[in-house]
């Protein structure tokens, strides 16, 4: 683990990702405490994107896979799974940290003050780690597949940005509703009874448990090299 801990977090993507954080904190106004997990969950799903996105890749670019291929599948996967909680816990305490960042740097007003007090505040900080983890699982587990599909971290960057731009959008949530992947955002935050964005969660699970499932499948398909062939695919001489 401790290797994989290493691999997965080098201090270059450990400095962008704080940096990122605390830039957003600083420059994204929030008026009201219920506003800080709708300015958080969609940066910090694209943030989880490209963290996440290298995840097997880098064994091609580092060219590691030759020998990582030797290995037997489920060892292969249990690493890839790894490293994806890693980093997913990594994100998460960054999450949680960049909610209490803004009241460092903003101090927004307590929305809750006069129907419930600190019990609702501590309620809809909960309510956010739940929806930020579903979330953060989501899109960095498909950045990793469609790189890992694609062998290549751009292409899972690129498709995992455009699913960004639709469900984090008017359109998004006119069409799919509590079903859109960013349904938490989208919620009526006036409304704190109302739980229904979370089948957009839901959705976001079922999709992760899919892209779980094929990822050997992925693996075995994956080239071992930018353009070169494909694993189990003999040198021709």
């Amino acid at each position: 683990m401790a290797s994989e801990i290493k691999i997965s977090l080098p201090l270059y993507k450990v400095f962008y990702a704080v940096f990122f954080v605390v830039v957003l904190s600083i420059i994204r106004g929030v008026t009201y405490t219920n506003e800080i997990g709708i300015a958080l969950e969609p940066p910090m799903a694209m943030l989880a994107a490209v963290f996440c996105a290298d995840t097997y890749t880098q064994e091609i670019t580092s060219n590691r896979s030759e020998i990582q291929r030797l290995y037997p599948m489920v060892k292969r996967v249990r690493s890839i799974l790894e490293r994806l909680a890693v980093q997913g816990i990594f994100l998460l305490l960054l999450a949680a940290t960049g909610y209490g960042l803004f009241f460092a740097f903003q101090a927004p007003q307590a929305f809750f003050y006069q129907a419930g007090g600190a019990k609702a505040e501590i309620q809809e900080f909960l309510l956010y780690l739940a929806a930020i983890i579903v979330t953060i699982g989501f899109f960095g587990t498909l950045s990793n597949t469609l790189a890992a599909f694609f062998s290549n971290v751009w292409i899972g960057i690129g498709i995992s940005l455009g699913i960004w731009i639709v469900s984090n959008s008017s359109i998004g949530d006119k069409y799919f509703g509590s079903w859109n992947l960013f349904s938490y955002t989208f919620r009526d935050v006036e409304n704190g009874s109302n739980l229904c964005w979370i089948y957009g969660k839901v959705i976001c699970i079922c999709a992760v448990a899919v892209m779980l499932a094929v990822l050997p499948k992925i693996l075995r398909g994956c080239r071992g090299s930018a353009g070169g062939k494909k694993e189990g695919q003999k040198d021709e001489y």
